[in-house]
């Protein structure tokens, strides 16, 4: 499966109708965990999906004609989620009790039906009718979608079956190593490096003035709406550098190289460091990580990751001595051959290294 998002360039009519539908879908997410709630405290069982969505049509749409004015997918959807996210609570670790949903934070809905992809990008959608997107579209068939407000900008998203290529494409290596750092995003050990855009850091002063502006103004004015909407956008636009960077990355290693290795990065326990936590946040590695894997499915690489605890920048990668490198030395000299070398590209060569043994 391969999924697809773009933004869509949408009239006030349309814009009006999508965020009555995200209205409806966070009604009946509250809804249903407030019933959800009642219901453990009185018989200590929590309804399901199916048993939510029938009290829903009985008590809920019948004083509320609202619910009629959109599909009956987003409800649906919500309560579907609402289910799974009891189930993630209850069986994955640190995953948090559900909680209310506030309208302008996360706002999104589900769709499924006449769903058909038009000439260009144009798509036609239920109950909503033909809207336009950015980008042009894929001609595949779509079974549902998947449409969110972010910064006062809606996007659609969906999944389609990734059909493989008949010719496997050419690599240019075969192996190549890569260490991922804080100053340099990314180090391989042909000797290409990717700099860290720093995007986070570049745009700090003026996401503490839109804060600063935000905070000023009256709760429940149109002047903090404003100041709320231009904070949201400050914060998009350093989240789209950084997945542009992460994915030009991403991208260039899965096509062009047959075995990528890097290191099993322990991040939750590296952020555990108040001294470079903003520092590491602002790189994305886990994201760095999470894009390889899926993407050397794409291209038909292999992910190679390294053990967490091989010391790939304490090894020589000219002769194999190992010696203690502390954080602050940024150059390896091998104290048994000589051998110097940055410190990041000898890890990305040793990296190289452990594919190949």
């Amino acid at each position: 499966m391969k999924s697809f998002k773009t933004k869509l360039k949408l009239k006030l009519q349309q814009k009006t109708i999508l965020a009555k539908h995200a209205g409806v879908a966070r009604h009946a997410y509250n809804w249903g965990l407030a019933t959800c709630i009642k219901e453990y405290e009185e018989t200590k069982k929590r309804p399901s999906a199916i048993t939510l969505h029938k009290r829903l049509v009985a008590e809920v749409k019948s004083i509320n004609p609202w619910y009629y004015e959109v599909s009956k997918c987003a409800p649906q959807q919500a309560l579907r989620d609402l289910e799974r996210a009891f189930k993630n609570f209850l069986t994955i670790p640190k995953r948090g009790f559900p909680v209310f949903k506030k309208k302008g934070k996360k706002d999104s809905f589900y769709l499924e039906g006449s769903i058909k992809i038009l000439k260009g990008n144009y798509i036609k959608l239920p109950r909503i009718g033909i809207v336009k997107t950015y980008e042009i579209l894929p001609s595949v068939l779509i079974k549902n979608v998947t449409i969110s407000k972010r910064a006062d900008s809606w996007y659609i998203s969906f999944k389609y079956d990734l059909e493989p290529a008949p010719n496997s494409p050419v690599k240019k290596r075969a192996v190549i190593g890569v260490d991922v750092g804080i100053n340099t995003l990314a180090t391989c050990s042909d000797g290409t490096t990717y700099a860290n855009v720093k995007a986070y850091k570049q745009a700090k002063k003026r996401l503490v003035r839109h804060q600063r502006a935000v905070s000023k103004k009256v709760i429940g004015s149109k002047n903090r709406i404003k100041a709320v909407k231009r904070l949201a956008k400050a914060h998009k636009k350093v989240a789209d550098i950084r997945a542009d960077t992460l994915h030009k990355i991403t991208t260039w290693l899965a096509k062009n190289h047959s075995t990528i290795v890097i290191e099993d990065l322990n991040v939750s326990g590296m952020l555990k460091n108040h001294k470079l936590a903003s520092a590491i946040a602002d790189c994305g590695f886990y994201e760095f990580k999470r894009q390889l894997t899926y993407k050397c499915e794409w291209y038909g690489s292999e992910l190679v990751i390294a053990d967490r605890f091989y010391p790939s920048s304490q090894i020589c990668s000219h002769c194999g001595h190992q010696q203690k490198m502390s954080l602050s030395m940024r150059t390896y000299k091998c104290g048994h051959c000589g051998f110097t070398a940055d410190r990041d590209f000898n890890a990305a060569v040793n990296l190289e290294n452990y594919a190949r043994q």
